[in-house]
């Protein structure tokens, strides 16, 4: 059994999330887990519905605590899991939770799919005009980069349910390739309306 804190975010094994509660239900549940060093599950919430895959996460800090009993929190991914039944209520307590299955999560990726999706980010990187930090070595590759390069929330929880690294990456490429059309277009439709209005020169055309 976990106690649940349902959030409308995907968060991956091994990521770090900071969080503020202020919920009754979610003070009474961080206060449970800081006093008896324990974990707990974030499910996802995705189109009005708690889906079934979620996220194990240890508090790694106890950041501020307030006087009106709020508290800032630090967060990292544990484990993947699976929801078998949940629970509006814990016996005794104000916030759901319920049983899970752990999921394994391989890393079985080569380097060649992971120096493939570094050169789609670096595409998209300069299409943005931004840096990035990426590299093929990284482990869990695609767990660093999911939240970095545009994926909608549903694209996120799809990376969260599949549970090799072959299978996250090579659908992670896909997004990416969809991405940096979207990215290009929008560039090119911006730099027609900037030259909208200038003098322009053209080539002659061969016919």
């Amino acid at each position: 059994m976990l106690p649940f804190f349902p959030l409308n975010i995907v968060v991956y094994p091994y990521e770090t999330l900071n969080l503020h509660i202020f919920e009754p239900r979610y003070r009474q549940l961080i206060g449970d887990t800081l006093s008896n060093r324990s974990t707990f599950g974030i499910p996802v919430f995705l189109n009005d519905a708690i889906q079934p895959i979620g996220t194990e996460v240890h508090i790694t800090e106890l950041v501020k605590r307030y006087k009106d009993g709020t508290m800032d929190i630090r967060v990292e991914g544990v484990r993947i899991f699976r929801i078998n039944n949940f629970v509006y209520t814990m016996p005794n307590k104000l916030y759901a939770g319920g049983a899970v299955s752990f999921l394994k999560i391989e890393d079985d990726s080569d380097i060649i799919a992971r120096t493939k999706i570094i050169e789609q980010i670096d595409i998209l990187y300069q299409l943005m005009k931004l840096p990035h930090s990426f590299h093929a070595n990284l482990p869990f590759l695609s767990y660093k980069i999911a939240h970095k390069i545009g994926l909608s929330l549903s694209q996120q929880y799809q990376v969260l349910s599949l549970l090799t690294e072959s299978e996250r990456l090579d659908y992670i490429s896909n997004c990416l390739y969809q991405i940096i059309n979207v990215v290009r277009e929008t560039e090119y439709i911006k730099e027609l309306i900037r030259m909208n209005g200038h003098f322009r020169r053209f080539d002659p055309l061969q016919f």
